[in-house]
């Protein structure tokens, strides 16, 4: 597989691996990397910077049809959805909440999936709702990989819980570690 594009969904408990996650990987990390995290709504400024603290790479929030770029690691923003296009650009969309949330996981993993097939990979998080679970699925069926935080490494394992029941045979259930040691082989391929 050559992977062209992670997408990492996260809600609930997601905050502490997601930047043991981005300071793990090397300024020189070959991959775009796309999170979705459920985050307060009202909240427009602050988290970049936050996530940029720990981030050996740029942290984006995408604008609409901008071009996804090996590098960078795309924040979806606050309150927006944040779709994938087969052109290999973002497009930003205030529709309805989808799971009780926008940015919906779900979203940007079915359109990730479909536009970057088997050149895709998605990865959940711990979080307290199902967001997420539908879209896994979606990437697996598009013959991407799917990847699941252990339920049991997990601070709220639900979101980890729902994706592996509803995608069936995820392809990988590993804990913060291995999820890392993952994502760092991929730039030695």
């Amino acid at each position: 597989m050559n992977t062209k594009l992670i997408i990492i969904g996260g809600s609930a408990g997601s905050f502490l691996i997601i930047t043991k996650i981005i300071s793990s990987l090397p300024k020189d990390y070959p991959i775009p990397v796309v999170l979705v995290l459920h985050r307060l709504k009202h909240v427009k400024h602050g988290f970049v910077e936050t996530l940029s603290v720990r981030s050996n790479m740029p942290i984006v929030e995408p604008f609409d049809k901008e071009k996804i770029k090996p590098g960078n690691i795309y924040l979806a923003p606050a309150n927006y959805h944040l779709y994938i296009e087969v052109a290999g650009t973002f497009a930003l969309s205030t529709e309805e909440p989808v799971n009780h949330s926008r940015p919906s996981i779900d979203l940007t993993f079915m359109t990730g999936g479909y536009a970057y097939r088997n050149k895709c990979i998605g990865i959940i998080l711990s979080g307290a709702n199902k967001d997420g679970a539908s879209g896994l699925k979606k990437i697996k069926d598009y013959g991407g990989i799917t990847i699941v935080q252990n339920p049991s490494n997990a601070q709220m394992p639900t979101m980890p819980i729902a994706a592996i029941e509803r995608t069936k045979n995820v392809n990988h259930i590993l804990n913060s570690d291995a999820i890392i040691k993952f994502l760092l082989s991929l730039s030695k391929k």
